[in-house]
């Protein structure tokens, strides 16, 4: 029997996601830039002028809505904004004002992610979250930004807090397949102390939906590991899923799953089929972190605010999207209360180190920068205009 259409709500939200140092390009003051430029760095590659998006977001902006869509998230650069330490630039502080005006002139909604995996350099040589005190500087630059902010309702204080933890701070970096790192226990208390000051510095501000994106790991616990599998989810999801108890949304990042032996993360399966970045082709893991974050946080309203896959096969990239999707809906069906579903990515974009990953729903050209929206931005920008999901 064939599975009826799923319709969503007339207010949900449909987008795609972006991060300012994967598409702006040039991001001098930024610690990823002074990686990417260091005499023998890890990088395969830098990221130059990305997809020039600094300069191209109206053009950006304007295809997202041509092709359906009602909202938009983007990160704010605070390499940008406090390119050193005590000065603000108010030139980059009205280039977002700008980007946001933009979105509401082409009838997206934004939203905005102060915190994007890079710091001003400043920050970072100081000791980044570690600093004793990088929690004040965090509230300094959200109440720099808190201005802007006067008609955005949905703003997300720091993306996956939980990479940023595993990560020491030190680098942006998308999930491994494999072995995730251990959590720095005491970056994890910066980073909650520092989403909660936030939380208070945008509260004054009417009608600001605040929160923080989690990425989910869909974790699957191998025969007989159920306990090995909590101990080890709990200090690299669970603990910062329980910190937004009580926020006003939870934004759940999902893109693949992991299996926990009694020793640790398990290799992908043999023989499943794998995306450019080597990990499980697994759409179910955005129902199952969808309802994961929804029981952990108390229920808390959920944004969906990435999920995709890296791939040259773009026939795959609507594949997985719409299982997902169908998912999400199985989970909404359920009560589970989400209030849209942003893509990743809008554009191909610089995935840490190289270029090679393609998550966009929109390509580009690396000489000219010419947008050309793949398949994928056709098809889900119909989804997005019709509410309608198509078995």
């Amino acid at each position: 029997m064939s599975q009826p259409d799923r319709t969503f709500p007339a207010e949900f939200l449909w987008g795609a996601s972006t991060a300012a140092h994967q598409i702006e390009g040039n991001n001098v003051n930024s610690d990823w830039w002074e990686r990417e430029y260091a005499a023998g760095t890890d990088l395969a590659e830098p990221s130059g002028d990305a997809a020039d998006s600094f300069h191209r977001y109206p053009e950006d902006i304007a295809l997202l809505a041509d092709l359906g869509f009602n909202a938009y998230r983007f990160s704010i650069e605070w390499a940008r904004i406090e390119p050193e330490d005590g000065y603000t630039s108010r030139a980059s502080l009205q280039h977002y004002r700008r980007m946001i005006d933009t979105c509401h002139e082409s009838g997206l909604t934004p939203i905005v992610t102060l915190y994007h995996f890079t710091n001003p350099r400043w920050f970072a040589r100081g000791g980044g979250w570690r600093r004793a005190d990088a929690v004040d500087r965090f509230a300094r630059y959200t109440e720099l930004v808190l201005p802007l902010l006067d008609d955005v309702e949905w703003v997300c204080t720091i993306n996956e807090p939980n990479m940023v933890a595993m990560t020491r701070g030190e680098e942006g970096t998308e999930m491994a397949a494999a072995a995730l790192p251990s959590p720095d226990a005491h970056l994890t208390q910066q980073l909650i102390a520092a989403h909660r000051r936030s939380r208070d510095i945008l509260s004054q501000t009417p009608g600001v939906k605040s929160g923080w994106s989690v990425a989910g790991q869909a974790f699957h616990a191998a025969p007989g590991c159920d306990e090995e599998m909590r101990a080890y989810r709990y200090p690299r999801e669970d603990i910062f899923l329980e910190a937004a108890a009580g926020d006003d949304y939870i934004g759940v990042q999902a893109y693949l799953r992991t299996f926990i032996g009694k020793d640790g993360p398990l290799p992908v399966p043999a023989g499943a089929e794998t995306t450019l970045t080597g990990w499980e082709y697994f759409p179910p893991a955005l129902e199952i972190a969808a309802r994961h974050a929804w029981d952990l946080t108390g229920h808390a309203p959920i944004l969906v605010t990435e999920n995709g896959l890296a791939t040259s096969d773009d026939s795959r990239r609507i594949d997985y999207t719409h299982d997902a999707l169908a998912g999400l809906a199985s989970a909404m069906d359920d009560g589970i209360d989400v209030r849209g579903y942003l893509h990743w990515s809008a554009l191909d974009n610089y995935e840490w180190g190289s270029y090679d990953p393609t998550f966009g729903l929109i390509g580009w050209d690396k000489t000219t920068f010419e947008r050309t929206p793949k398949p994928s931005a056709h098809w889900l920008g119909s989804v997005a205009r019709t509410g309608v999901l198509h078995h």
